[in-house]
C-alpha cells in the first residue's frame, strides 16, 4: 500500500538512505531514469535495485510508467520522482511544498512528452560514462548537466546535456548533442554556431560531441562539420563514449574523450566554471561517482 498523500515527511526520513537521496537527486535533476539505468549507476544486484525500487514507490518517494513494445512485451519501467519526493525534495532546496495535483500532472506530461525518447538516449549517454568511473577509479564524470541546467548556465546554447571527463592527465568538458534521426543534418551541424558564439563571448571552447543512431548519419555529417571553428567529434548510440570512438572532424581516427581539445574558459560574468575567482569544475548538480552498492 503506498504512503498517503499527507504523510508527513519526518515519519519518512528513518526510511531514507544516503544512496535514496541520491537517486531522488538524480531524478529531480534528469527528470527519468529506467530501471537499468538506476541499476548501473546505484546498484550491484540486480534484484536488489528492483526490490528497493518497489519499496519507494511504496513509500510514495518515487513514480512510474512504461509502454508496451511495439514487437511484443513491455519496456523497462521509467522512473520519476513520486509527490513525497516532490515534497522531500522542495524541503532540501528551500522550494515552496508542491500539491499532489501539480505533481501528478508533471508525471502525465513526462511520460506523454513526444521527447521521452530522447531524453532517455541522453540519460543513456551519461549513465555509461558513469558506469566506467565504478570500475576505473582512474577517471570521473565530474559533472553531468542536464539540457535545463546546461540552458540556464551557459547563455546561448541548448545542449542535451554538459559533462566534465576527468582522467590523470586531463580535465575535459564537452557538449552532447544526442542524435535520433529528427532533424536535417544541416540543421545538426548549424548547433556549432551557437557553441561558436559562446566561446567568442568569454565561454568555454568545449568540444561538441554529437552521438549518433546510425553510421550512415555519422558519414553524412562529417562533411558539413569540418571548416567549423568549434572541435567536434561523432560516435554511435552502440558504442561505449569512455572509450576510443569518438571521431574527430576532420580526422581520421578514433579517440578518448581526454584527447579532444577542452578549455574551461577565462574568468569572467558568463562563465559559470568560475566562482569568486576560483574555477569550479564540480559545483552544485555534479555526479557524484562511487556511491556505495
Amino acid at each position: 500500500m503506498a504512503a498517503p498523500r499527507h504523510t508527513s515527511l519526518l515519519a519518512l526520513y528513518p526510511r531514507i538512505t544516503a544512496r535514496d537521496r541520491h537517486l531522488l537527486q538524480l531524478l529531480d535533476d534528469h527528470q527519468v531514469l529506467t530501471t537499468p539505468q538506476i541499476h548501473t549507476l546505484l546498484f550491484g544486484a540486480r534484484r536488489t535495485c528492483q526490490e528497493r525500487l518497489g519499496e519507494l514507490h511504496t513509500l510514495g518517494l518515487i513514480d512510474r510508467f512504461r509502454f508496451p513494445r511495439p514487437g511484443g512485451g513491455s519496456q523497462p519501467w521509467h522512473w520519476t520522482l513520486g509527490h513525497h519526493g516532490h515534497r522531500f525534495q522542495a524541503a532540501a532546496h528551500g522550494l515552496p511544498e508542491p500539491t499532489a495535483r501539480a505533481t501528478r500532472d508533471r508525471t502525465h506530461r513526462l511520460s506523454a512528452n513526444p521527447r521521452l525518447n530522447h531524453l532517455t538516449a541522453t540519460n543513456d549517454f551519461f549513465v555509461r560514462l558513469a558506469a566506467h568511473t565504478r570500475t576505473d577509479p582512474a577517471r570521473q564524470l565530474t559533472r553531468w548537466w542536464s539540457e535545463r541546467t546546461a540552458t540556464e548556465r551557459f547563455l546561448g546554447v541548448r545542449p542535451d546535456g554538459h559533462g566534465i571527463w576527468t582522467t590523470p592527465d586531463t580535465s575535459t568538458g564537452f557538449f552532447l548533442e544526442c542524435d535520433l534521426g529528427t532533424e536535417t543534418l544541416h540543421r545538426v551541424a548549424a548547433k556549432l554556431d551557437g557553441y561558436a558564439r559562446l566561446a567568442a563571448g568569454g565561454g568555454p571552447r568545449y568540444p561538441v560531441l554529437f552521438w549518433l543512431g546510425n553510421p550512415g548519419r555519422e558519414e553524412h555529417l562529417h562533411p558539413l562539420l569540418r571548416g567549423h571553428v568549434v572541435v567536434s567529434a561523432t560516435s554511435g548510440h552502440d558504442s561505449d563514449p569512455s572509450g576510443s570512438v569518438w571521431l574527430p572532424a576532420g580526422g581520421w581516427h578514433r579517440v578518448h574523450l581526454g584527447q579532444l581539445p577542452s578549455s574551461h574558459g577565462p574568468d569572467n560574468a558568463v562563465n559559470p566554471n568560475w566562482r569568486n575567482g576560483v574555477l569550479d569544475l564540480a559545483g552544485d548538480h555534479q555526479w557524484v561517482a562511487r556511491t556505495s552498492m
